[in-house]
């Protein structure tokens, strides 16, 4: 079977971060070739670099790279303008095309959208949230496929080495995009602000970097319980040496980041937002908050450090449901689908 995946997007964010991880996977289907249509400057080429038999189609636009690809059975689109250039594909060989939507922002009713939505030979969703939205579009059938960890480890030397430099502290991380209006960091600055009075051996640290950084950074400028660590290859070093995790977003698809952190065994609280509550189940495998409720999360903190106890349960209990969520999970979810559709197309032209 030879499967396309197309993605366009200019950097690398969770929904290329997906792409990887689902390419990755799928190169240990002996049954599968594959191709990736993606930007010239796209950081995926050298992320997917050591992938064995993986071919690059270079494409800056939905116009571009339609002449060099081999041939394929079947088209996945992983992001907007993937989507539009797998419909394009679409029209010009009758390639049947996947789209998976990882936002959970409704698609805007347009001619366009309609067109490419419909016309795909599946749509699928990581979350319920963003499968609701969709079905509720009447574009046709929806699937549910969820997003996976990253199966990310941590160096114990490395980790015990930065950690070691906060004796005594109580240390609640936060990854993500800097961008406030998507992961909410206002939030967690507010409920920082708070706890500085009410406990100061709390203290916050921001991974990550993005447009919002400057101003963030000055807006905490007085906070004394605040850092700002930027960007980390190893992130992973510096999860595992958390006591808690934040994650306040305004909106998710999904927020797989959280499978990641599970997957350390760092107790989480999140907002009860988009697909996060797919991932999250309030006192099973974390604690939820009402969305930009900064004296809950700030309530949910206090109670995660004043309970031990509740952070073994919720770290041993977000670890036993991982295996849903493993890249090998994903790959084999979407290669039955790959392999219905393709069923499906010999069986309309043999007819």
């Amino acid at each position: 079977m030879r499967v396309t995946h197309v993605n366009l997007a200019r950097g690398f964010r969770g929904g290329e971060r997906q792409t990887e991880l689902l390419i990755r996977a799928l190169a240990e289907e002996p049954r599968i070739h594959q191709q990736l249509v993606c930007r010239e400057d796209s950081p995926m080429r050298k992320h997917l670099s050591d992938v064995p038999g993986l071919s690059l189609i270079t494409a800056n636009h939905q116009l571009g790279g339609h002449r060099c690809l081999g041939p394929t059975d079947l088209v996945h689109a992983h992001e907007a303008k993937g989507v539009h250039w797998a419909w394009l594909h679409h029209r010009l060989t009758g390639t049947p095309y996947v789209i998976t939507r990882r936002v959970d922002t409704p698609v805007q009713d347009k001619a366009l959208n309609r067109l490419c939505y419909r016309q795909a030979a599946c749509r699928v969703a990581i979350s319920r949230l963003i499968q609701t939205q969709l079905e509720a579009r009447g574009w046709g059938s929806v699937e549910r496929i969820p997003s996976a960890h990253a199966g990310l480890s941590a160096d114990p030397e490395k980790t015990a080495s930065w950690r070691a430099a906060y004796p005594g502290k109580f240390l609640v991380g936060h990854a993500g995009a800097l961008v406030d209006r998507h992961k909410g960091q206002r939030v967690l600055l507010k409920a920082a602000r708070r706890l500085a009075r009410e406990a100061p051996e709390v203290h916050f640290l921001f991974l990550g970097d993005g447009a919002d950084a400057q101003a963030l950074r000055q807006e905490s400028a007085d906070l004394t319980n605040v850092e700002w660590l930027g960007f980390k290859e190893n992130i992973a070093d510096y999860i595992a040496g958390l006591d808690a995790f934040a994650f306040p977003s305004r909106n998710e698809g999904l927020g797989s980041v959280l499978l990641d952190v599970m997957q350390l065994e760092v107790p989480i609280i999140a907002s009860r937002v988009g697909g996060i509550p797919d991932i999250i189940e309030h006192e099973t495998t974390g604690l939820l908050f009402p969305s930009g409720d900064t004296d809950a999360l700030a309530d949910g903190l206090l109670r995660i450090k004043a309970e031990p106890h509740l952070r073994r349960r919720l770290c041993r209990q977000a670890r036993e449901r991982l295996e849903d969520y493993s890249p090998r999970a994903m790959a084999a979810a979407y290669m039955r689908l790959y392999q219905q559709l393709v069923d499906h197309r010999y069986q309309e032209t043999s007819r």
